[in-house]
């Protein structure tokens, strides 16, 4: 059975996801949907395409339709992107789908443009339901992607880079890339960058962001540490991510997408 995945920003509250499920099975009925999140924050491209590049090792192989829009209905193009491995990432041209492709190895980029795939009348503020959603199950029913208009070179598609954390002698400079649900503060700090500093579980280090200044502990899990205690830990992906155990690390330290988050030697 061919599968198609879906990550938006859209969130639960609305019509949205529902819309471009009724879209999808109209056009490949027989056709399995995963939802992978659509919780990701609004317009957060880049937490969008982190989510998508850490989660398609785990997906099936097939479609892979991925929407953080924010210049729907501006200048930005709408694509396809085939990969070394068969999948198809469809989605807009803003940096959301590279970082998962671009790791696979592109060897194709069409753009969406022919018609025939989309819905007949196309809103300037719904391209998910209009465009993607119709491509990607046209896809998924066995339609060529270069029937689906004019090839991308994929060295032109757009790239968003993902910032290096600063690391000094006794210290580093990190960025907040995204925060869970659970309220834990994801960087893109390794584990790596900890063991440079010569830090240990259960070591103490001195958290700074903006003006505060808070201390946790090298933990490699929730409960290497009290309730409420704050700790630095190695997430599912890799990142190093501050937490407290049982509460909302973002919550306390007010930390937002994109801060800088200085881990010191205490």
């Amino acid at each position: 059975m061919t599968v198609i995945t879906f990550l938006t920003d859209f969130g639960l509250q609305d019509d949205f996801v529902g819309t471009c499920h009724g879209v999808m099975a109209g056009i490949a009925p027989d056709v399995r949907v995963i939802d992978v999140t659509h919780g990701i924050a609004p317009q957060a491209v880049l937490q969008g395409a982190l989510v998508l590049r850490n989660t398609t090792r785990y997906l099936p192989a097939g479609v892979h339709l991925a929407v953080v829009d924010p210049d729907v209905g501006g200048g930005r193009r709408a694509v396809a992107v085939r990969t070394a491995d068969e999948r198809t990432f469809v989605g807009p041209d803003n940096g959301l789908l590279l970082l998962a492709a671009d790791e696979l190895g592109i060897v194709a980029a069409h753009q969406l443009e022919d018609e025939r795939y989309r819905l007949p009348e196309v809103s300037r503020t719904f391209h998910a339901r209009d465009i993607f959603a119709p491509a990607a199950a046209h896809l998924a029913a066995g339609v060529a992607i270069g029937e689906l208009g004019p090839a991308v070179d994929p060295a032109a598609l757009v790239r968003i880079a993902v910032p290096d954390p600063q690391v000094g002698r006794s210290q580093i400079s990190a960025t907040v890339l995204s925060i869970d649900r659970f309220g834990n503060v994801a960087t893109n700090a390794r584990r790596a960058h900890i063991d440079a500093l010569g830090l240990a579980n259960g070591d103490r280090v001195e958290v700074r962001l903006a003006l505060d200044r808070y201390y946790a502990f090298v933990a490699g899990t929730f409960a290497d540490a009290a309730p409420g205690e704050l700790i630095l830990y190695e997430d599912s992906y890799g990142l190093v991510t501050l937490a407290i155990t049982r509460g909302d690390a973002a919550r306390l330290t007010g930390a937002a997408g994109g801060d800088e988050l200085r881990i010191a030697v205490s």
